[in-house]
């Protein structure tokens, strides 16, 4: 249903109220789901109306939507149960147990016998925990109060609380609007008319004396009409122009396609949403909407056909996250606000942007025309282009007199194509230059065009056709489209009054359109026909406004600050071009022009104040904000890359400050050691793929018992590599520092460093109180770092936790002091679903949820799903065969989890309504690893179908292995129990940590004890902790004075090492733990 169509139904619903009609006021609320009457869910759960109860709810929700609709159903089920049995009504209290309770039995088996057991006793109330129940009023208030809680929190409920604020009878003052314009339009108005019916159209009979009438005082309805005077002028009644009928697919009903025969003045024009009925008078040809409101609340039936408009879809909520870990909501943490980088352009900066897909390349354009691009990771400016005209002889003359009246020129706007391969830059004089990328950073001239009278003011590119296009604005009022390859003119958009600011191009159901924005304040929007603007209103602020939408297409936002130093920063609904939300927040008087940017579909960030202000999209008030450790400008420039982990921000003294989120920081951490190594290495070692990495987010901290494959195809060099890219270009080489090496020397002085003594490193034993603790088959750090959570072989979880102290004020782990086992206050354990087999022989898998709020885990049974602060198991399912043998969460939703199988299969599987969404085929062996993207609809697997041996590293057999957290190292476990610490890159051992370092001989002088799982810290790349197969759970990391295990290995002549991979059974090195 259409957004005005919706606020109909509010206006219905306030008719109906103020003329007495509540049973069908309710029914409309129930029937139409737009509101949620909460005073009258009240009235009905006070009254103990319970079947019109659930069928009021049922036009908001049903039992089975998520955890908060399924707690709100039981309770007023078991409540009107209580209630049978409190009446001593047996038979009713049977019918509701077995109609109404026994849907909740597959979800909480143990609850629903505990109900039923209920009808054995003489009073309820014998139950201990229903032994303060009171009176059947009482118990209905305390009930209500639970409900009320459970509806505000529950995301179907969202923004249907509350009424919408209008005046009072709003309907009526509408249709007596329209009266008074249809009398208005009467040939001869009458000054008392006679309107008899609102089913047909007023006219006003010829009066007997020829004389025009003046308008009416009042209408047959409520309330005054309108005066004439609240209408804009009417001029001539001439004859009302044609409304141009838009195409099957209108975008937001007014996106319309033109009649080439009709001219410009005849296309409608309006606010998106506006399209004007057959009979619309002249004065609405160019419409001047209030940013408040729409122009118009209600359409007629004859219109309705043209308001097809756009719904979008709310993502599926999170059904498993209770109040206090609410679903899919991103936090703080997720804003990338640690200053991590600085850079210098040496030059003003005026314009940035990230590569779409090497996420640390950022473009930079200047105030003296020049243009650089970063590599951010390794701090290096890797190509340097300065302004030059390309062929002087092929510009107009307006061109060159400008360049000889002054040579100054500046970057208004400098961006990459979405493919990252071409980069386009427009200048303040006349002209845009391309170029293409080229992935080794070379940049080749592309297309130069003189596009332009005056300044280039923003310039976008669009695919409007199956080909590239370049859309560019100016000074001289005009919008361009140009083909990218050849720089040729493809259209001419002519309609503003005053300079065009910025361009927006976008597209939905495949039609494709131009937002554009003047320094009048004026918005318009075009379609690739030449055929004028299809929309004609205001931003706020009436000046410099940019507009951009959200990354995924769904949410339009504009940022514009006036004249007068006003900024505004708000959402528009694109249905009625009206401003759905205000952001607060900024100064009265902004110093300069305020620049904003979108990231991860949740927040906002703008430059005001010399700091960076953060809004999360569906809060109109500010969330935080930073000042990236002082020196910016008043209104700062910014730029996020497409993750939202990295944010450049333009400073002082020519400055580029880099912030970063914890994602971003293990990026750059990443990157820069690579980028490093890789600049050691002769030109022809680059490979032009980016790194896996980088696209799929960081890797899992699960570890499990596994052999690593080592041909390891995922493990990519840099994307581009600094050494190459200083030999292409030469203006470069201020940039670039030479790096000297002596390979010779540093392999004749390397040692690996050998640690075999306890004090050359920390170590820490984690408490057990098991009498008999059994090997630990899987163990992880929750994704905060905070604690560490370990699957036993006999199905059974052990969660340590650090505790603030004085000695660990932020309570994270540490091998300095001890964690405390954490259990909740009921004592229950975490125990996994067996399915009668021996879990000792079994392939446990385990998984954590991205908010550390549940656990995912199976031990050769059934899946089961664990409240981490209860350790209650909510659902139990994918019982065997096949069993589960790797598990992981989807980033984004609870609900999705992929399940790798004994058989070798994966399974999609949606928790919330108990369903295999899809299943993967292609491995030939059970499946060791499976990893979302954090970025991308990606899902990595990996299977067991070879083993890893380092060659002449280690004699043993490898136990488990798995990647630091930012993928430079790989911790190895043998079954001799020393720990391995290899190079990501070249799986050359640079460390060897041996068991009587980080175990006392007192324990490991027995039966042979050793590592049976590794788990890297999330956070820490050098901590570790490993599960042994003693039971005990050991945390390692390096001292504070040395807090690196080793040197890296220097290259031998560039040259990786051979490694060796095979079948797991042609080598006698094996061991009983699974390959990969």
């Amino acid at each position: 249903m259409s957004s005005l169509s919706r606020e109909l139904v509010f206006l219905i619903l306030q008719f109906l109220d103020e003329e007495k009609f509540k049973e069908t006021v309710h029914k409309l609320e129930q029937e139409s789901g737009f509101y949620f009457n909460m005073k009258h869910f009240e009235d009905l759960v006070q009254g103990g109306e319970w079947d019109e109860v659930e069928r009021y709810l049922s036009g908001f929700t049903k039992v089975e939507d998520n955890r908060y609709s399924m707690k709100i159903f039981f309770e007023i089920r078991k409540q009107k149960y209580l209630e049978a049995l409190d009446r001593h009504d047996r038979a009713k209290a049977v019918e509701i147990l077995v109609k109404d309770l026994k849907v909740f039995a597959s979800f909480n088996e143990e609850l629903f016998k505990e109900i039923t057991q209920l009808l054995t006793l003489d009073n309820f109330r014998q139950n201990e925990q229903l032994s303060k129940y009171g009176d059947t009023k009482s118990a209905r208030n305390i009930m209500l109060m639970e409900l009320k809680k459970l509806i505000e929190a529950n995301p179907l409920f969202r923004d249907k609380l509350n009424f919408p604020p209008f005046k009072a009878s709003r309907l009526r003052t509408l249709i007596n609007q329209s009266l008074n314009w249809q009398h208005q339009l009467c040939k001869n108005p009458r000054p008392n008319p006679d309107i008899k019916t609102l089913f047909t159209d007023h006219s006003c009979a010829a009066p007997t004396n020829g004389a025009r009438a003046p308008p009416p005082a009042n209408g047959p309805l409520v309330g005054p009409i309108p005066k004439t005077a609240g209408f804009p002028p009417m001029g001539a009644h001439a004859p009302f122009q044609p409304v141009v009928s838009p195409s099957p697919n209108a975008i937001a009903g007014w996106m319309t396609n033109p009649n080439p025969s009709l001219p410009h003045p005849a296309i409608a024009q309006g606010p998106p949403g506006l399209v004007q009925p057959p009979n619309t008078a002249a004065f609405l040809k160019h419409p001047r909407t209030p940013t408040s409101a729409p122009g118009i609340d209600y359409q007629s039936a004859d219109s309705e056909h043209l308001m097809k408009r756009m719904r979008v879809g709310q993502p599926d909520e999170v059904s498993f996250s209770g109040a206090s870990h609410p679903p899919n909501v991103y936090s703080q943490e997720d804003l990338p606000k640690q200053v991590v980088r600085t850079l210098n352009q040496g030059s003003n900066v005026m314009s940035l942007d990230f590569h779409p897909v090497q996420q640390t390349i950022l473009l930079v354009g200047t105030n003296v025309g020049d243009i650089g691009i970063w590599e951010v990771g390794s701090r290096e400016r890797i190509a340097h282009k300065t302004f030059k005209v390309w062929d002087i002889g092929s510009c107009t003359l307006p061109l060159q007199a400008a360049l000889m009246k002054d040579a100054a020129i500046c970057v208004n706007r400098c961006l990459w194509s979405p493919d990252g391969n071409i980069l386009g830059v427009a200048f303040s004089k006349h002209i845009v230059q391309t170029y293409t990328f080229v992935p080794n950073g070379e940049l080749r001239q592309q297309a130069e065009i003189d596009a332009h009278i005056g300044g280039v003011n923003d310039i976008a590119f669009s695919h409007p056709n199956k080909s590239l296009s370049i859309i560019t604005c100016g000074d001289d009022k005009l919008i361009k489209v140009w083909d990218a390859q050849s720089g040729q003119k493809q259209y001419t958009f002519e309609g503003h009054e005053a300079s065009v600011y910025s361009v927006c191009p976008h597209y939905k159901e495949n039609i494709q359109f131009i937002f554009s924005t003047a320094i009048d304040g004026k918005i318009k929007a075009w379609l690739y026909d030449c055929l004028g603007s299809r929309v004609d209103y205001d931003a706020p602020g009436h000046w410099c406004t940019t507009m951009s939408y959200s990354a995924d297409g769904t949410r339009l936002f504009s940022c514009g600050t006036s004249k007068d130093g006003d900024s505004h920063l708000v959402e528009w609904n694109e249905t009625e071009g009206a401003i759905k939300r205000t952001y607060n927040g900024f100064r009265k008087r902004s110093l300069g022009v305020v620049q904003f940017d979108t990231t991860r579909n949740h927040f906002l960030a703008a430059g005001d104040e010399f700091v960076v202000k953060f809004w999360d999209m569906d809060n109109t008030n500010i969330l935080t904000t930073t000042d990236c450790e002082g020196g910016l400008p008043a209104s700062p420039r910014l730029r996020f890359n497409r993750e939202g982990s990295l944010l450049a921000v333009t400073a002082n003294d020519n400055g580029i400050k880099i912030l970063a989120n914890t994602d971003g920081q293990r990026l750059l951490r990443m990157l820069e050691s690579r980028a490093f190594e890789g600049s050691r290495g002769p030109p022809q070692q680059i490979n032009t793929k980016p790194p896996l990495l980088t696209n799929l987010g960081s890797a899992s901290n699960v570890s499990s018992p596994i052999a690593v494959n080592a041909e390891r195809p995922d493990r990519m060099l840099p994307a581009v590599s600094m050494s190459g890219l200083a030999s292409m270009d030469v203006s470069r080489t201020p940039d670039v520092k030479p790096r000297i090496t002596e390979e010779s020397e540093k392999l004749k002085t390397w040692k690996l460093a050998d640690i075999v003594d306890s004090g050359h490193l920390r170590a820490r034993r984690c408490p057990d109180t098991a009498a008999s603790p059994t090997k630990v088959a899987r163990l992880l750090y929750t994704n905060s770092g905070v604690a560490l959570l370990s699957l036993g072989s006999n199905a059974v979880h052990k969660l340590w936790k650090w505790q603030r102290s004085d000695r660990n004020p932020n309570g994270k782990s540490t091998a300095s002091i001890s964690p405390h086992l954490w259990q909740p206050a009921n004592g229950i354990l975490m125990t996994n679903d067996t399915s009668d087999g021996n879990p000792e022989e079994a392939t446990a898998c385990i998984a954590l949820s991205k908010n550390d709020s549940y656990v995912m885990s199976a031990s050769g049974g059934k899946v089961s799903l664990f409240n981490m602060m209860t350790f209650k198991v909510m659902t139990t399912f994918m019982a065997p065969p096949p069993a589960a043998t790797f598990l992981a969460f989807h980033p984004q939703d609870n609900n999705i989890i992929a399940i790798g199988m004994e058989d070798s299969t994966i399974q999609i599987y949606n928790v919330r309504v108990d369903e295999v969404k899809s299943k993967l085929k292609g491995h030939q062996k059970k499946i060791t690893g499976l990893a979302f993207s954090q970025s991308m609809n990606v899902l990595v697997s990996s299977g067991a179908d070879a083993q890893w041996y380092p060659r002449d590293a280690l004699p043993a057999p490898v136990s488990s292995a798995i990647y630091s957290c930012d993928g430079l190292l790989v911790y190895a476990g043998f079954c001799d129990g020393a720990i391995g610490v290899f190079e990501a890159e070249s799986l050359r051992l640079r460390c060897r940590i041996a068991l009587s370092a980080y175990v006392p001989p007192s324990i490991s002088s027995g039966a042979s004890v050793y590592p049976m799982v590794v788990a890297a810290h999330p956070l820490e790349p050098n901590q570790i902790a490993v599960g042994m197969s003693d039971g005990a759970v050991h945390v390692v990391e390096p001292l504070d004075a040395d807090p690196k295990w080793g040197v890296a290995p220097p290259q031998d002549n560039g040259a990786h090492p051979s490694m060796s991979s095979a079948p797991a059974a042609s080598n006698n090195q094996t061991s009983d733990q699974p390959t990969r």
